[in-house]
């Protein structure tokens, strides 16, 4: 089915492309810089700013300068070039669907819930509409803004943004993907024996409701029949990478993170920064770091409202939008 008559919203190209990126994203284990790309783009929003785009949000302004070379967003321009074919391909679906598309696909391609994102993100058209430096959150002191604790500054960056205590933990969660890389971020070892050997043997399985017919050169789309149990691309385990991950299986959505910053001290070669400590150390947000701890389940439910709720700051919706594919 296309597009509803007189929309600006291309329903066919939309669900063509969340096919193909199901495959393109996790046959290439860039799961976790697709999550970071659709965050930082929609996490320059600012709630006390009524204009489009001024108020920041999920735009794809981070695709222009000076955006993009911003210190925060160090090493997202790999991001951007691993979408263009992807965007070539669909040129009806705008570069900020795309974007939190993406982010989206590589939870779920990882093992994570599905997100229920909705379509018709307005693009920002130049890099006058790009978004102040400054609005990202911190790792540690010195904050940027000048909080005086970590938790502090969370609550000041996602305050901005209109997100809860609940939302904060939730997507701190994401930190079970990927590695911080002292070269990009300031924080993290070189190599770790995780990173060194890669994140491990895949164990997840997301649900989804793709092609049961195998399609790509791992396989599968991402699911077998809807009664049968589901199946997901073989993800290639890297060898021989760079910089420090928060858990073990890095390339695996599950509830790790809060498991392993739980027990932070049992294993040197894993990550925790103050902003993830003070997750269990901060009264407001410790009830719900522990609950994730105890219960993926819950976690991935929290998750998913708090993942899409970001994906939708900021934005501007064009003709026909927002539309669920």
């Amino acid at each position: 089915m296309g597009s509803p008559a007189g929309a600006a919203v291309n329903v066919e190209q939309l669900r063509a492309c969340k096919r193909e990126l199901f495959d393109y994203i996790n046959s290439r284990g860039c799961n976790p810089i697709m999550v970071r790309l659709a965050w930082h783009d929609s996490g320059t929003y600012n709630k006390e700013i009524a204009e489009w785009p001024a108020r920041g949000g999920a735009n794809a302004s981070i695709r222009f300068k000076p955006e993009i070379d911003h210190g925060a967003n160090s090493g997202l321009s790999v991001a951007l070039t691993l979408l263009e074919p992807i965007k070539k391909k669909y040129p009806d679906v705008s570069y900020a669907d795309l974007i939190q598309m993406a982010s989206a696909v590589a939870i779920e391609a990882a093992g994570g819930p599905q997100i229920p994102l909705r379509y018709g993100r307005r693009d920002a058209t130049g890099p006058e509409q790009c978004s102040p430096e400054g609005n990202l959150p911190g790792a540690a002191h010195p904050f940027p803004d000048g909080s005086p604790s970590p938790a502090a500054h969370l609550r000041a960056v996602f305050g901005r943004m209109g997100l809860t205590d609940r939302d904060i933990v939730a997507l701190s969660g994401a930190h079970t993907l990927g590695r911080a890389r002292p070269d990009r971020s300031g924080f993290g070892k070189e190599q770790t024996r995780y990173t060194a050997v890669g994140p491990g043997p895949s164990t997840a399985s997301p649900r989804c409701a793709h092609s049961a017919k195998p399609r790509g050169f791992f396989g599968f789309s991402g699911c077998a029949a809807a009664s049968g149990p589901p199946l997901r691309p073989v993800t290639p385990r890297p060898t021989g990478q760079t910089g420090q991950s928060w858990t073990v299986n890095w390339l695996e959505f599950d509830n790790s993170f809060f498991r392993e910053v739980q027990k932070a001290k049992r294993d040197a070669e894993l990550l925790v920064l103050p902003t993830d400590a003070c997750l269990f150390e901060d009264e407001g947000f410790r009830p719900y770091a522990e609950q994730y701890a105890a219960d993926q389940a819950a976690f991935f439910a929290d998750y998913s409202e708090s993942h899409r709720r970001l994906s939708e700051l900021g934005v501007e919706w064009v003709a026909g939008g927002p539309v669920s594919i």
